[in-house]
Protein backbone atom coordinates (compact mmCIF):
# COMPACT_ATOMS: atom_id res chain seq x y z
CA UNK A 1 0.00 0.00 0.00
CA UNK A 2 3.07 2.18 0.88
CA UNK A 3 4.71 1.67 -2.84
CA UNK A 4 1.18 2.12 -3.98
CA UNK A 5 0.60 5.54 -2.35
CA UNK A 6 4.36 6.73 -3.60
CA UNK A 7 3.97 5.75 -6.83
CA UNK A 8 0.66 7.48 -7.59
CA UNK A 9 2.29 10.83 -5.79
CA UNK A 10 5.30 10.66 -8.26
CA UNK A 11 3.52 9.76 -11.75
CA UNK A 12 -0.15 11.37 -11.23
CA UNK A 13 -0.37 15.46 -12.58
CA UNK A 14 -2.51 16.11 -9.65
CA UNK A 15 0.81 16.47 -7.46
CA UNK A 16 4.02 18.23 -7.24
CA UNK A 17 6.45 15.91 -9.23
CA UNK A 18 4.37 15.21 -12.39
CA UNK A 19 3.57 19.51 -12.51
CA UNK A 20 7.34 20.30 -12.33
CA UNK A 21 7.95 18.36 -15.36
CA UNK A 22 5.51 20.37 -16.78
CA UNK A 23 6.57 23.76 -15.72
CA UNK A 24 10.12 22.23 -17.07
CA UNK A 25 8.85 21.63 -20.05
CA UNK A 26 8.17 25.83 -20.67
CA UNK A 27 12.15 26.55 -21.38
CA UNK A 28 12.54 23.24 -22.93
CA UNK A 29 12.91 20.10 -24.22
CA UNK A 30 16.91 19.71 -21.99
CA UNK A 31 15.24 21.25 -18.92
CA UNK A 32 12.36 18.32 -19.39
CA UNK A 33 14.39 15.11 -19.67
CA UNK A 34 16.67 16.82 -16.53
CA UNK A 35 13.81 17.41 -14.11
CA UNK A 36 12.02 14.08 -15.39
CA UNK A 37 15.04 12.20 -14.63
CA UNK A 38 15.57 13.75 -11.34
CA UNK A 39 11.95 12.87 -10.49
CA UNK A 40 12.27 9.14 -11.37
CA UNK A 41 15.42 8.76 -9.35
CA UNK A 42 13.94 10.54 -6.26
CA UNK A 43 11.21 8.01 -6.66
CA UNK A 44 13.54 5.51 -5.21
CA UNK A 45 13.37 6.31 -1.63
CA UNK A 46 10.12 5.83 -0.68
CA UNK A 47 9.44 2.12 -2.04
CA UNK A 48 12.85 0.98 -0.88
CA UNK A 49 12.28 1.96 2.65
CA UNK A 50 9.59 -0.13 2.39
CA UNK A 51 10.77 -3.35 0.97
CA UNK A 52 13.67 -3.00 3.67
CA UNK A 53 11.13 -2.30 6.44
CA UNK A 54 8.91 -5.08 5.31
CA UNK A 55 11.69 -7.66 4.45
CA UNK A 56 12.88 -6.87 8.46
CA UNK A 57 9.97 -7.25 9.80
CA UNK A 58 8.33 -10.20 8.43
CA UNK A 59 12.03 -11.98 8.53
CA UNK A 60 11.87 -11.32 11.91
CA UNK A 61 8.37 -12.18 13.42
CA UNK A 62 8.62 -15.55 11.42
CA UNK A 63 12.11 -16.27 13.40
CA UNK A 64 10.25 -15.26 16.71
CA UNK A 65 8.02 -18.34 16.25
CA UNK A 66 11.05 -20.64 16.05
CA UNK A 67 9.55 -22.87 13.31
CA UNK A 68 12.47 -24.59 11.57
CA UNK A 69 16.10 -24.18 12.77
CA UNK A 70 18.19 -21.64 12.16
CA UNK A 71 17.52 -18.47 9.73
CA UNK A 72 14.25 -21.18 7.88
CA UNK A 73 12.28 -19.24 10.49
CA UNK A 74 12.81 -15.97 9.42
CA UNK A 75 12.41 -17.00 5.82
CA UNK A 76 9.00 -18.76 6.87
CA UNK A 77 8.05 -15.44 7.86
CA UNK A 78 9.14 -14.22 4.76
CA UNK A 79 7.28 -16.45 2.94
CA UNK A 80 4.40 -15.45 4.54
CA UNK A 81 4.28 -11.48 3.97
CA UNK A 82 4.99 -12.69 0.04
CA UNK A 83 1.78 -14.53 -0.57
CA UNK A 84 0.19 -11.78 1.39
CA UNK A 85 1.41 -9.68 -1.24
CA UNK A 86 0.62 -11.80 -4.12
CA UNK A 87 -3.09 -12.49 -2.79
CA UNK A 88 -3.67 -8.73 -4.11
CA UNK A 89 -2.67 -9.82 -7.97
CA UNK A 90 -6.36 -10.20 -9.21
CA UNK A 91 -6.69 -6.85 -8.34
CA UNK A 92 -3.51 -5.36 -9.78
CA UNK A 93 -3.84 -7.27 -12.88
CA UNK A 94 -6.97 -5.24 -13.40
CA UNK A 95 -5.48 -1.95 -12.66
CA UNK A 96 -2.27 -3.27 -14.95
CA UNK A 97 -5.46 -3.88 -17.96
CA UNK A 98 -7.41 -1.01 -17.72
CA UNK A 99 -3.86 1.66 -19.19
CA UNK A 100 -3.76 -0.02 -22.24
CA UNK A 101 -7.68 -0.76 -22.63
CA UNK A 102 -7.52 3.48 -22.21
CA UNK A 103 -4.78 3.80 -24.33
CA UNK A 104 -6.21 2.30 -26.98
CA UNK A 105 -9.75 3.64 -26.48
CA UNK A 106 -7.39 7.24 -26.88
CA UNK A 107 -6.00 5.91 -30.37
CA UNK A 108 -9.15 4.74 -31.82
CA UNK A 109 -11.07 7.89 -30.83
CA UNK A 110 -8.56 10.04 -32.60
CA UNK A 111 -8.13 7.96 -35.52
CA UNK A 112 -12.06 7.88 -36.33
CA UNK A 113 -12.03 12.14 -36.00
CA UNK A 114 -14.42 11.75 -32.68
CA UNK A 115 -15.52 15.31 -31.46
CA UNK A 116 -12.77 16.74 -29.20
CA UNK A 117 -15.03 16.47 -26.27
CA UNK A 118 -14.53 12.42 -26.67
CA UNK A 119 -10.74 13.47 -27.12
CA UNK A 120 -10.49 15.05 -24.10
CA UNK A 121 -12.32 12.21 -21.80
CA UNK A 122 -9.98 9.52 -23.31
CA UNK A 123 -7.11 12.17 -22.26
CA UNK A 124 -8.23 11.76 -19.01
CA UNK A 125 -8.73 8.11 -18.64
CA UNK A 126 -5.21 7.61 -20.05
CA UNK A 127 -3.80 9.62 -17.48
CA UNK A 128 -5.17 7.66 -14.89
CA UNK A 129 -4.44 4.48 -17.01
CA UNK A 130 -0.53 5.70 -16.72
CA UNK A 131 -0.93 6.02 -13.34
CA UNK A 132 -2.65 2.35 -12.40
CA UNK A 133 0.16 1.35 -15.04
CA UNK A 134 2.79 2.55 -12.97
CA UNK A 135 1.45 1.64 -9.56
CA UNK A 136 0.87 -1.80 -10.58
CA UNK A 137 5.04 -1.90 -11.57
CA UNK A 138 5.47 -0.61 -8.22
CA UNK A 139 3.75 -3.77 -6.47
CA UNK A 140 5.62 -5.90 -9.35
CA UNK A 141 8.86 -4.58 -8.18
CA UNK A 142 7.86 -5.00 -4.31
CA UNK A 143 6.85 -8.67 -4.35
CA UNK A 144 10.17 -9.52 -6.77
CA UNK A 145 12.20 -8.12 -3.56
CA UNK A 146 10.69 -10.10 -1.66
CA UNK A 147 10.32 -13.29 -3.59
CA UNK A 148 14.13 -12.80 -3.98
CA UNK A 149 15.08 -12.92 -0.67
CA UNK A 150 13.37 -16.18 -0.68
CA UNK A 151 15.24 -17.09 -3.61
CA UNK A 152 18.72 -16.07 -1.71
CA UNK A 153 18.38 -18.17 1.15
CA UNK A 154 17.07 -21.65 -1.75
CA UNK A 155 20.58 -20.75 -3.47
CA UNK A 156 22.28 -21.06 0.03
CA UNK A 157 20.55 -24.16 0.95
CA UNK A 158 21.00 -25.68 -2.65
CA UNK A 159 24.75 -24.98 -2.85
CA UNK A 160 25.38 -26.02 1.54
CA UNK A 161 23.56 -29.56 -0.09
CA UNK A 162 25.46 -29.96 -2.58
CA UNK A 163 29.41 -29.22 -1.19
CA UNK A 164 28.41 -30.88 1.83
CA UNK A 165 30.14 -27.57 3.52
CA UNK A 166 28.62 -24.87 5.39
CA UNK A 167 27.31 -21.90 3.02
CA UNK A 168 26.15 -18.90 5.47
CA UNK A 169 27.49 -15.84 4.37
CA UNK A 170 29.63 -14.16 1.69
CA UNK A 171 32.63 -12.05 2.64
CA UNK A 172 32.43 -9.33 -0.14
CA UNK A 173 35.85 -8.72 1.16
CA UNK A 174 37.07 -10.96 -1.07
CA UNK A 175 38.38 -9.76 -4.22
CA UNK A 176 36.70 -12.16 -6.53
CA UNK A 177 33.51 -11.35 -4.95
CA UNK A 178 33.73 -8.04 -5.06
CA UNK A 179 34.33 -8.62 -9.15
CA UNK A 180 31.31 -10.83 -9.16
CA UNK A 181 29.24 -8.05 -7.71
CA UNK A 182 30.70 -5.72 -9.91
CA UNK A 183 29.37 -7.75 -12.56
CA UNK A 184 25.98 -8.50 -11.69
CA UNK A 185 25.17 -4.75 -11.49
CA UNK A 186 27.02 -4.00 -14.83
CA UNK A 187 24.71 -6.59 -16.55
CA UNK A 188 21.08 -4.77 -15.35
CA UNK A 189 22.85 -1.40 -17.17
CA UNK A 190 23.88 -3.38 -20.11
CA UNK A 191 20.34 -5.09 -20.38
CA UNK A 192 18.90 -1.47 -19.79
CA UNK A 193 20.95 -0.21 -22.79
CA UNK A 194 20.28 -2.90 -25.05
CA UNK A 195 16.26 -2.58 -24.43
CA UNK A 196 16.16 0.93 -25.21
CA UNK A 197 18.80 0.89 -27.87
CA UNK A 198 16.14 -1.95 -29.80
CA UNK A 199 13.44 0.22 -29.47
CA UNK A 200 15.56 3.42 -30.56
CA UNK A 201 16.37 0.96 -33.60
CA UNK A 202 12.64 -0.20 -34.17
CA UNK A 203 11.15 3.34 -34.13
CA UNK A 204 13.45 4.48 -36.44
CA UNK A 205 12.63 1.99 -39.14
CA UNK A 206 9.20 3.05 -38.50
CA UNK A 207 9.54 6.47 -38.73
CA UNK A 208 11.51 5.55 -42.17
CA UNK A 209 8.47 3.37 -43.20
CA UNK A 210 5.53 6.12 -42.42
CA UNK A 211 7.73 8.62 -44.60
CA UNK A 212 7.98 6.51 -47.18
CA UNK A 213 3.90 6.02 -47.22
CA UNK A 214 3.43 9.89 -46.88
CA UNK A 215 5.95 10.41 -49.82
CA UNK A 216 4.46 7.50 -52.17
CA UNK A 217 0.53 8.50 -50.92
CA UNK A 218 0.04 12.11 -50.42
CA UNK A 219 -3.56 11.38 -50.23
CA UNK A 220 -3.58 9.84 -46.79
CA UNK A 221 -2.36 13.07 -45.14
CA UNK A 222 -6.11 14.47 -46.23
CA UNK A 223 -7.85 10.83 -45.37
CA UNK A 224 -8.57 9.75 -48.60
CA UNK A 225 -6.83 7.15 -48.24
CA UNK A 226 -6.19 4.96 -45.85
CA UNK A 227 -2.05 3.79 -44.99
CA UNK A 228 -0.75 0.18 -45.05
CA UNK A 229 -1.15 -0.38 -41.04
CA UNK A 230 -0.03 -3.65 -41.67
CA UNK A 231 3.49 -3.04 -42.92
CA UNK A 232 4.08 -0.69 -39.23
CA UNK A 233 2.51 -3.42 -37.34
CA UNK A 234 4.89 -5.96 -39.10
CA UNK A 235 7.77 -4.14 -38.46
CA UNK A 236 6.76 -3.59 -34.67
CA UNK A 237 5.68 -6.87 -34.33
CA UNK A 238 9.19 -8.50 -35.81
CA UNK A 239 11.54 -6.37 -34.15
CA UNK A 240 10.24 -7.13 -30.90
CA UNK A 241 10.59 -10.38 -31.18
CA UNK A 242 14.26 -10.08 -32.58
CA UNK A 243 15.55 -8.03 -30.64
CA UNK A 244 15.19 -9.52 -27.45
CA UNK A 245 17.11 -12.46 -28.44
CA UNK A 246 20.51 -10.96 -27.37
CA UNK A 247 19.61 -8.84 -24.13
CA UNK A 248 17.87 -12.49 -22.93
CA UNK A 249 20.44 -14.73 -23.76
CA UNK A 250 23.29 -12.06 -21.96
CA UNK A 251 20.62 -12.41 -19.11
CA UNK A 252 21.12 -16.22 -18.37
CA UNK A 253 24.79 -16.90 -19.96
CA UNK A 254 26.17 -14.13 -17.77
CA UNK A 255 26.01 -15.47 -14.07
CA UNK A 256 26.74 -19.45 -16.18
CA UNK A 257 30.00 -17.76 -17.72
CA UNK A 258 31.25 -16.25 -14.25
CA UNK A 259 30.07 -19.16 -11.86
CA UNK A 260 31.83 -21.55 -14.26
CA UNK A 261 35.28 -19.33 -14.26
CA UNK A 262 35.39 -19.10 -10.72
CA UNK A 263 34.73 -22.33 -10.09
CA UNK A 264 37.93 -23.30 -11.83
CA UNK A 265 39.76 -20.61 -9.91
CA UNK A 266 38.16 -22.23 -7.02
CA UNK A 267 40.07 -25.53 -7.57
CA UNK A 268 43.26 -24.47 -8.26
CA UNK A 269 42.99 -21.65 -5.29
CA UNK A 270 41.72 -24.85 -2.97
CA UNK A 271 38.23 -22.68 -2.78
CA UNK A 272 35.37 -25.16 -3.72
CA UNK A 273 32.88 -22.35 -2.35
CA UNK A 274 34.48 -19.66 -4.86
CA UNK A 275 32.31 -19.73 -7.48
CA UNK A 276 28.73 -19.90 -5.27
CA UNK A 277 30.19 -17.03 -3.09
CA UNK A 278 30.65 -14.85 -6.36
CA UNK A 279 27.48 -15.57 -7.95
CA UNK A 280 25.81 -14.78 -4.46
CA UNK A 281 27.37 -11.46 -4.59
CA UNK A 282 26.28 -11.33 -8.31
CA UNK A 283 22.74 -12.07 -7.18
CA UNK A 284 22.92 -9.71 -4.54
CA UNK A 285 24.22 -7.02 -6.61
CA UNK A 286 22.36 -7.61 -9.26
CA UNK A 287 18.98 -7.59 -7.90
CA UNK A 288 19.71 -4.48 -5.78
CA UNK A 289 20.52 -2.48 -8.78
CA UNK A 290 17.80 -4.10 -10.96
CA UNK A 291 15.10 -2.91 -8.23
CA UNK A 292 16.39 0.41 -8.09
CA UNK A 293 16.59 0.87 -11.87
CA UNK A 294 13.06 -0.61 -12.46
CA UNK A 295 11.73 1.74 -10.08
CA UNK A 296 13.48 4.70 -11.78
CA UNK A 297 12.48 3.76 -15.20
CA UNK A 298 8.98 3.17 -14.36
CA UNK A 299 8.25 6.01 -12.31
CA UNK A 300 9.93 8.60 -14.84
CA UNK A 301 8.57 7.38 -17.67
CA UNK A 302 4.78 7.85 -16.19
CA UNK A 303 5.52 10.76 -15.10
CA UNK A 304 6.65 12.30 -18.53
CA UNK A 305 3.83 10.76 -20.00
CA UNK A 306 1.39 12.54 -17.80
CA UNK A 307 3.43 15.81 -17.59
CA UNK A 308 2.58 15.41 -21.37
CA UNK A 309 -1.02 15.18 -20.65
CA UNK A 310 -1.39 17.60 -17.91
CA UNK A 311 0.39 20.44 -20.90
CA UNK A 312 -2.42 19.05 -22.80
CA UNK A 313 -5.56 19.93 -20.16
CA UNK A 314 -4.91 23.65 -21.18
CA UNK A 315 -1.92 24.37 -18.66
CA UNK A 316 1.71 26.01 -19.30
CA UNK A 317 0.29 26.83 -22.98
CA UNK A 318 -1.74 24.00 -23.63
CA UNK A 319 -1.62 21.58 -27.11
CA UNK A 320 0.93 22.71 -29.89
CA UNK A 321 2.76 25.13 -27.13
CA UNK A 322 6.69 25.18 -27.10
CA UNK A 323 6.09 23.35 -24.04
CA UNK A 324 4.16 20.55 -25.49
CA UNK A 325 6.81 19.86 -27.88
CA UNK A 326 9.00 19.84 -25.07
CA UNK A 327 6.81 16.68 -23.22
CA UNK A 328 6.80 15.09 -26.53
CA UNK A 329 10.61 14.66 -25.94
CA UNK A 330 9.59 13.66 -22.61
CA UNK A 331 7.22 11.43 -23.18
CA UNK A 332 9.03 9.89 -26.54
CA UNK A 333 12.40 9.13 -23.75
CA UNK A 334 9.74 7.89 -20.98
CA UNK A 335 7.88 4.88 -23.20
CA UNK A 336 11.13 3.08 -23.35
CA UNK A 337 11.31 3.42 -19.69
CA UNK A 338 8.00 2.53 -18.18
CA UNK A 339 7.03 -0.08 -21.41
CA UNK A 340 10.50 -1.84 -22.51
CA UNK A 341 13.49 -1.83 -20.30
CA UNK A 342 11.41 -1.16 -16.62
CA UNK A 343 9.00 -4.15 -17.34
CA UNK A 344 11.39 -6.40 -18.57
CA UNK A 345 13.62 -5.71 -14.95
CA UNK A 346 10.69 -7.15 -13.37
CA UNK A 347 11.40 -10.24 -15.24
CA UNK A 348 15.36 -10.40 -15.06
CA UNK A 349 15.27 -10.12 -11.49
CA UNK A 350 13.82 -13.49 -11.09
CA UNK A 351 15.84 -14.89 -14.13
CA UNK A 352 19.21 -14.48 -12.37
CA UNK A 353 17.99 -16.51 -9.12
CA UNK A 354 16.18 -18.87 -11.21
CA UNK A 355 19.30 -19.58 -14.01
CA UNK A 356 21.64 -19.73 -10.52
CA UNK A 357 19.57 -22.16 -8.65
CA UNK A 358 18.97 -24.72 -11.86
CA UNK A 359 22.73 -24.57 -12.76
CA UNK A 360 24.27 -24.99 -9.27
CA UNK A 361 25.39 -28.43 -9.06
CA UNK A 362 28.21 -26.52 -11.94
CA UNK A 363 29.92 -24.22 -9.75
CA UNK A 364 30.98 -26.16 -6.99
CA UNK A 365 34.55 -26.70 -7.54
CA UNK A 366 36.32 -30.34 -6.98
CA UNK A 367 39.04 -30.25 -4.68
CA UNK A 368 40.43 -33.35 -3.33
CA UNK A 369 38.99 -34.99 -0.44
CA UNK A 370 35.58 -33.16 -1.58
CA UNK A 371 33.01 -34.79 -3.78
CA UNK A 372 30.80 -31.87 -5.60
Amino acid sequence: YVIVLSTQYQTDYAYYPVKSISEASVTGHGTNIIVGVSVGMKATFVPTIAVAIAVLTAYHLGASTSIGSGRNAGLFGTAVATMGMLSNAVYILSMNNFGPIADNAGGITEMSMQPEAVRDVTDRLDAAGNVTKAITKGYSIGSASMACFLLFGAFMDEFSEYSGMEFDHVDIATPEVLVGGLIGSMIIFYFTGLSISAVGRTAHEVVIEVRRQFAENPDIMTYKQKPDYERCVGLVTQAALKEMRFPGLVCVVTPIVVGLCFRFVGEYSNRPLLGAEVLASYLMFGTVTGILMALFLDTAGGAWDNAKKYIELGNFGGKNSEAHKASVTGDTVGDPFKDTAGPSLHVVIKLLSTTILVAGPLFIAKVSGQTP
